[in-house]
C-alpha cells in the first residue's frame, strides 16, 4: 500500500513570516510583539475592554463584568490609597489593564502557569501604550505600588458582589480593604458594552485634559 502523500506547502505559505500583527477596528495594524505607539488609538482601547470579561465571564449580572468596568473602579478607588492622585496617577490607573485590549484577560493562576512570556508580551505593550499617551516612567514604583493596591480591593470587591467568593475566601486572597464597599456598589453592578466603553473613554478624555476632580 502507497503511503498517503503529504500535503506540499505553497513557496509562498513557507516563505510567509508568522503574522505578529492585529488589525483593529481604527484601521491600525498593532504588532503585537513589537507594539508601535504611533498604532495605538485609545477607542480601540475603549472598544476591546468592553468587550473583555473579568474572572473568566463567572460573574452574576445580566452582563459580563468588563476591564473597562474594572479599570474605572480601580480608578476610582485610587483616593483611597494616596489622597490626593494627580490626573496623571490617575490616567495611570485607568489605563493599567490597557494591555488586555490585545492579550485578553487572564485569571492570576493562568498567568502564573503560563510565566514570563505572558508578562513580556504584556510589559511590551504597557510601554507603548504608556508612551502613547503621555504617561511618565514610574522609577521608584511608587506609583504602581498604589495602582496595585487599588487593584486588590477593586478584585475583593468584584469577587464578593460579583464572582460568588465568600468575604472570607476574598480576605485570605486579597487581603480585607479598610474601605465602605458601598460606597462603589455603583460601580458594581455590570454595564452593557456600550455603555462600559462610553464611561472609558469618558474619563479617559477627562483626565487626558487634567480638568476631572480626582
Amino acid at each position: 500500500m502507497r503511503p498517503s502523500a503529504r500535503p506540499r506547502r505553497t513557496r509562498r505559505a513557507a516563505e510567509a513570516p508568522d503574522r505578529a500583527w492585529q488589525r483593529m477596528l481604527s484601521g491600525r495594524r498593532l504588532n503585537i510583539l513589537d507594539p508601535s505607539p504611533l498604532d495605538i488609538e485609545i477607542r480601540d482601547i475603549a472598544h476591546g475592554l468592553a468587550r473583555v470579561s473579568r474572572w473568566n465571564g463567572q460573574t452574576t449580572g445580566d452582563w459580563p463584568f468588563s476591564v473597562a468596568q474594572h479599570s474605572l473602579l480601580v480608578e476610582a478607588l485610587m483616593p483611597a490609597i494616596t489622597s490626593a492622585p494627580t490626573p496623571m496617577e490617575s490616567l495611570a490607573a485607568l489605563l493599567h489593564d490597557a494591555p488586555e485590549y490585545v492579550v485578553g484577560d487572564l485569571i492570576s493562576p493562568f498567568k502564573a502557569a503560563i510565566g514570563e512570556s505572558y508578562k513580556s508580551v504584556e510589559h511590551r505593550l504597557e510601554a507603548a501604550i504608556f508612551l502613547r499617551f503621555s504617561v511618565p516612567a514610574d522609577p521608584s514604583g511608587a506609583r504602581k505600588a498604589a495602582i496595585k493596591a487599588a487593584d486588590r480591593i477593586a478584585a475583593h470587591l468584584e469577587a464578593t458582589a460579583r464572582a460568588g467568593f465568600t468575604p472570607a475566601e476574598a480576605d485570605a486572597i486579597f487581603g480585607r480593604p479598610a474601605i465602605e464597599p458601598e460606597r462603589f456598589a455603583p460601580l458594581l453592578t455590570p454595564w452593557p458594552t456600550g455603555e462600559a466603553a462610553d464611561r472609558f473613554l469618558a474619563r479617559f478624555e477627562a483626565l487626558e485634559a487634567g480638568t476631572a476632580a480626582v
